[in-house]
């Protein structure tokens, strides 16, 4: 081999030396680059996981919010029951009444007053329960519409996730391409 053979090879290695030095310093750019990627990825793990037991408890809230709308239609229908049980008994109390004005004449007055007591009482009780009912009407409505705020904005936070989740995945892809 001549020398000036031998300084071409020499120069060639020297040349493939220096490109292996820069694509040895570029993989370990790539590598402290994935290392960055992975740490970010294991946080954005841990922040998904987060946001799921916070959506699982603000469902559990939910359920519980459910069911005590459950338990208010339970006592509506119990202070119904006791109304219709006090109707009933201002009717029979009135039957009563117009037995006993044939009967005994004499106690027709203290009948009557009797009778206007008990009719004042049934509208008192009349207007309680469309009070109960009204008030009762005014917190389900704002359950209701809390249940559906919070609904539309636990939607919106799962729609933004999953996007930032796939935008997060094609980052990742790209990279270990």
């Amino acid at each position: 081999m001549s020398k000036q053979s031998f300084r071409d090879l020499k120069e060639t290695i020297e040349l493939k030396d220096g490109e292996i030095e820069e694509l040895t310093m570029e993989l370990e750019t790539k590598k402290d680059e994935i290392n960055k990627l992975k740490l970010y990825s294991t946080k954005l793990k841990y922040e998904k996981q987060n946001l799921e037991d916070k959506l699982d408890n603000e469902i559990n809230n939910e359920k519980a919010k459910m069911k005590e709308l459950d338990d208010l239609d339970k006592k509506i229908k119990e202070k119904q029951e006791i109304i219709d049980d006090k109707q009933d008994q201002v009717k029979y109390l009135r039957s009563l009444i117009d037995d006993y004005k044939t009967q005994i004449k004499d106690n027709t007055e203290n009948l009557e007053i009797q009778l206007r007591k008990i009719s004042k009482t049934y509208e008192g009780l009349l207007a309680q329960k469309d009070q109960i009912i009204e008030n009762q009407n005014e917190q389900i409505n704002l359950l209701i519409k809390e249940k559906e705020e919070m609904m539309k904005t636990h939607k919106t936070s799962i729609i933004s996730l999953k996007r930032q989740n796939d935008n997060y995945r094609l980052l990742l892809e790209k990279y270990e391409k």
